[in-house]
């Protein structure tokens, strides 16, 4: 019986970080220049690391749950699945809410915005790559435990 174990290309793997990556800096640079007053930029970057969890912490959910349902068993608990929804949503409501009402210059908040949505969508894509590594690590793991167990003398 031949097994196979898919894994994403090091061309996408590399892809998907430099673009995470270029996100992070666009986002890092967008809020340390962010002109006006202190307490606005201390939230901004609040808002963004809150952002950044949340999209990963619902990412994880949002497989874990899949993968549940594909074995027919339950996932998580109805309550986190509330937590894990609202949580992302708050974020992003409260950081757009506080993008919006910066009086900053119409042009600055579009970078801060894009470079936030960029930022956002880069997660998910992070977040599915470094899980697919983890699972096919886990198959080839166990592939090779089988196989070790079925070379052994007995």
């Amino acid at each position: 019986m031949q097994v196979l174990i898919q894994r994403d290309s090091k061309a996408w793997q590399v892809q998907v970080w430099v673009s995470f990556a270029i996100a992070a800096f666009l986002c890092g640079v967008g809020l340390a220049w962010l002109p006006g007053k202190d307490l606005d930029r201390a939230f901004m970057v609040m808002g963004y690391f809150f952002c950044l969890s949340a999209a990963f912490v619902l990412a994880k959910f949002v497989r874990d749950s899949e993968k549940a349902r594909m074995e027919n068993r339950p996932a998580d608990t109805p309550m986190f699945k509330v937590v894990v929804w609202t949580g992302f949503f708050l974020a992003m409501a409260l950081t757009g809410w506080g993008l919006m009402r910066m009086e900053i210059n119409e042009t600055y908040k579009a970078f801060l915005g894009v470079s936030w949505l960029y930022l956002i969508t880069c997660t998910f894509t992070l977040a599915k790559t470094l899980r697919d590594r983890h699972e096919a690590d886990l198959s080839e793991a166990r592939l090779q435990g089988r196989s070790s167990r079925v070379a052994e003398p007995q």
